[in-house]
């Protein structure tokens, strides 16, 4: 396959989660946990791929579940340990490799994205581990920039641990009992958009402040 054919799978895969989901229980049965729990750990546990599916994942995988193709607490459980264990780790490397990131220029890392969440963090404090759950992007620097903070590693471990639970609850409870609703599966493409421009939102209005700031 070429780089424009992966591309565009990649694509299908953020706008049809839910497709490709019914796909996975399909062709994988039970083992569709392990693939959902590696998406997410990724996500969230490695800076170099911000990009992966989260919000939208989360709520089509309950979708799924309120469906009967999988079973809700092993799946809420599946997505929540892998929630934790990502930022813990992604927190690890952050608190490994120090303040020297800021300072070269790594190929894998997106300075922006890393000095966004920065000031994310500088912000909002230890609960900007728990907010930065439902941001993208930020959402996977969030825990890296703490650890680079040397933040206290069991201070994080209990925002990160309420995030967690509070992102994968919230949202795979959302789909669970919302996703299988007649008008939401008539316009189910519609609403993993809506949930998609909803998480990019506040990316968005950060970036419109930011520029204002700097106007002034």
């Amino acid at each position: 396959m070429d780089i424009l054919g992966i591309f565009s799978t990649f694509v299908s895969f953020l706008l049809h989660v839910d497709r490709h989901l019914f796909e996975l229980v399909s062709n994988w049965g039970v083992y569709t946990y392990a693939i959902l729990f590696l998406i997410v750990f990724c996500e969230t546990g490695l800076v170099v791929t911000p990009f992966l599916p989260g919000d939208s994942l989360l709520f089509a995988a309950g979708t799924i579940a309120g469906a009967g193709h999988l079973e809700y607490f092993p799946l809420a459980f599946t997505l929540l340990a892998a929630a934790i264990v990502g930022d813990a780790v992604n927190y690890r490397i952050g608190r490994y490799i120090g303040p020297p990131v800021f300072e070269k220029n790594y190929r894998l890392l997106n300075r922006q994205h890393l000095y966004r969440a920065h000031e994310f963090y500088e912000r909002h404090g230890g609960k900007a581990i728990v907010l930065a759950r439902f941001v993208p992007v930020v959402r996977t620097f969030a825990p890296f920039v703490a650890g680079v903070a040397a933040m206290d590693a069991r201070r994080f471990l209990l925002f990160n641990a309420g995030g967690a639970l509070l992102w994968v609850g919230l949202l795979v409870t959302a789909g669970y009992f919302l996703g299988n609703m007649p008008l939401v599966q008539r316009n189910f493409s519609l609403v993993i958009y809506g949930i998609i421009v909803v998480s990019v939102l506040p990316i968005v209005v950060e970036y419109a402040r930011a520029m204002l700031r700097r106007e002034r």
